[in-house]
Formats: structure tokens, C-alpha cells, sequence
């Protein structure tokens, strides 16, 4: 049975899983890349972006790698597939990733505003939903052709679906870094509730808790 899971999803120590004010400039918020920088640094995230280098061993590569085992589909909010809000506008912008994104599968993402299906290069089409968080993830399972399904993020799509009891499993890893604003991984929905911590471990550069649904 597919599982729903979400990797590699950075927070900072104040609690910030995306920086405030995203746009063009700063797909990630303001200061958000900073989140990230132990999985930029990893050969298992650059070489699934077609970029060479990076750390080959270590706690944080394991990691990196890991979130895209078994991957048969995405679902991601509306903002992480870009910056625009509310209507299309001329319908131009196709994802921060360029004609080839680092998917390879079907993703699904989760909007208020229909939108044509967006085919691109190296097997990843890009589908838009409109009728909730249930929805979307049945239509991701249909995709992933027996495959695990992967929630990208952002904060806010991870909350709804934690809120509903939906997440299988969830990787944190809390970088020690300050943001002071953005958007909050947990904030007053409860939605940790219902997991327990299964996997504990550090690098200098994060500290990686896996969550798994109890019972």
C-alpha cells in the first residue's frame, strides 16, 4: 500500500520552515535557502539536479537520498510551485525548475485556480487541483503506479495534511539557524499529534528526526 511521506523538509530553531516574503529573488522567502544548506552540500541532491560534487558520505547525504527512494508522485502547495497568487495572468510560468525538473513522475499541485496539465521534459507533468488535500492524494496514488507518494512541501500543504492524519512519515531536519520570521512547520494545529520519533541523529550541519504515524 502507498505510503504518504514527507522528506527533507528543513526548519529552523525558531520554528521557521520558509522565509517571509517569497519571490523571483527568493523562491525559498527571504534567508530560507539558508535552511538548506546541508542538503545543497549533499551528492545525492546535486546529482538529482544535474550538478556535480557534494559530500558522498555522511548522516546528511543518507538523508537526502533517502527522501527520493520509492517516489512514484508529489503533491506540493501552489507556493512551491512558484510565486504567482490568485489567477494565472498570461499562464506563462511553468515551475522554478526549467523545461527538465528534478521530478521524473506525476505531481500534483494543490490550487483554488484550474489550470490545463503542464507536460515537461524527463517525465514529469505537472497536474492542478482544485478540489482539496483528499483529492489530490488519491489522484498522487493512482499515479505512482504502486509507489510511495512524497509531499514536497510547502509548511502550510505539509499542516493540512498532518492535521488530517494523512502523513505516514516525516523528516525534519533542524538546522541551527535563526530566520525570525516566515512560515511555521507546526503552528496550532496539532498536527504532530498522533507520531512518535523513531530516528534521532546529528551531522554538523542538522539534526534529523523521522516521525512515524502511531498505532
Amino acid at each position: 500500500m502507498a505510503r504518504l511521506r514527507v522528506h527533507n523538509i528543513s526548519m529552523s530553531l525558531d520554528g521557521f520552515a520558509a522565509g517571509p516574503r517569497q519571490d523571483l529573488e527568493n523562491p525559498l522567502g527571504v534567508g530560507g535557502e539558508r535552511l538548506h544548506d546541508w542538503v545543497f552540500a549533499t551528492r545525492a541532491w546535486r546529482g538529482v539536479h544535474a550538478m556535480e560534487g557534494g559530500e558522498q558520505a555522511g548522516v546528511d547525504n543518507d538523508f537526502a537520498a533517502r527522501g527520493d527512494e520509492g517516489i512514484g508522485a508529489t503533491i506540493m502547495g501552489r507556493n512551491m510551485f512558484g510565486p504567482i497568487r490568485g489567477g494565472w495572468g498570461d499562464d506563462a510560468w511553468r515551475g522554478w525548475w526549467g523545461e527538465e525538473p528534478p521530478y521524473h513522475h506525476p505531481v500534483f499541485v494543490l490550487t483554488h485556480h484550474a489550470h490545463a496539465p503542464i507536460e515537461m521534459s524527463g517525465g514529469t507533468t505537472f497536474h492542478f487541483v482544485t478540489d482539496g488535500i483528499e483529492s489530490a492524494l488519491e489522484q498522487a496514488v493512482a499515479a505512482a503506479g504502486g509507489g510511495d507518494v512524497r509531499i514536497g512541501g510547502g509548511p502550510s500543504t505539509i499542516q493540512q495534511y498532518l492535521a488530517a492524519g494523512l502523513v505516514d512519515e516525516l523528516h525534519v531536519a533542524i538546522v541551527p539557524v535563526l530566520l525570525g520570521a516566515g512560515e511555521r512547520l507546526f503552528d496550532d494545529r496539532g498536527g504532530a499529534a498522533g507520531y512518535e520519533c523513531v530516528e534521532f541523529v546529528s551531522s554538523p550541519a542538522a539534526l534529523h528526526a523521522r516521525l512515524v504515524k502511531s498505532g
